[in-house]
């Protein structure tokens, strides 16, 4: 017969902290995932820190390339925008990019808003997968769990975003939507790459393949299935929303 005072000892035993959390996130990520199996779900830390950073990044853009700038650069990007602008009056153009300035530097200061919905669409799409898809017993609380520690090497590349715009970036050069070297169309010329070709080798980023590995871990850890299956999740939705951009872009641009 199942002891009561036993199993109660079990369900409030003490797991890991945050910090061990984060920590093991990069040295020995199976660790954190497990306690967030055993029902460890707290995720505020590394909220927290994505919060300070994307911050931290917006204050560092701003005082060294302007909102202004960044939004002029992203129509440079884009000949059709391009075209439709010069077909603009000066006043036209001018009221144009106010609205653009706006609306990303409205992005910046939503980030945290932004950050918490990712996460929780993210984490339904990958709840349905693993559990209908591959036979899981993975809990929604779980998987945004799983999401917000995987996230973590996305902190290496807003560091590193920082460090590029004190080094010395031209504003007119700067990238929003690609600004730190971690993928080969970082070493590229948008404006002499094809937008098809600049998407998907912007999309095929050391980070990004380093983070869906970690979900892929996680997911499977938390529900209970092969850790294949988790990768099938976290790497066949990417590869999906690669295509599609990729194909977007060369559509568009």
């Amino acid at each position: 017969m199942n002891d009561p005072t036993v199993q109660s000892a079990v369900e409030v035993a003490p797991g890991l902290s945050q910090g061990q959390r984060l920590i093991n996130i990069f040295t020995a990520p199976s660790k954190t995932f497990e306690d967030i199996k055993l029902g460890h779900r707290s995720w505020w830390l590394p909220f927290i820190i994505y919060v300070v950073l994307g911050f931290a990044f917006y204050g560092v853009v701003n005082a060294k390339v302007g909102m202004r700038q960044v939004s002029e650069n992203q129509v440079k990007l884009s000949p059709k925008a391009e075209e439709q602008m010069a077909q603009l009056t000066p006043e036209q153009r001018d009221q144009r990019m106010k609205i653009s300035t706006a609306i990303t530097q409205g992005i910046f200061l939503a980030s945290p808003v932004f950050i918490l919905v990712m996460g929780a669409v993210i984490s339904l799409v990958l709840l349905g997968t693993i559990n209908f898809v591959f036979g899981g017993k993975a809990k929604f609380a779980s998987i945004l769990a799983v999401w917000m520690y995987a996230m973590m090497p996305s902190c290496i590349k807003t560091i590193l975003g920082i460090g590029v715009l004190f080094a010395g970036t031209a504003p007119d050069s700067f990238n929003i939507k690609n600004f730190a070297p971690t993928n080969l169309a970082a070493f590229m010329n948008p404006m002499e790459t094809n937008p098809g070709l600049y998407s998907l080798l912007t999309s095929i980023d050391f980070v990004t393949i380093w983070t869906l590995a970690l979900v892929g871990i996680g997911v499977a850890i938390v529900a209970g299935t092969k850790r294949s299956s988790g990768y099938i999740a976290s790497f066949g939705w990417w590869a999906l929303l690669v295509i599609g951009g990729a194909g977007v872009a060369a559509a568009f641009s």
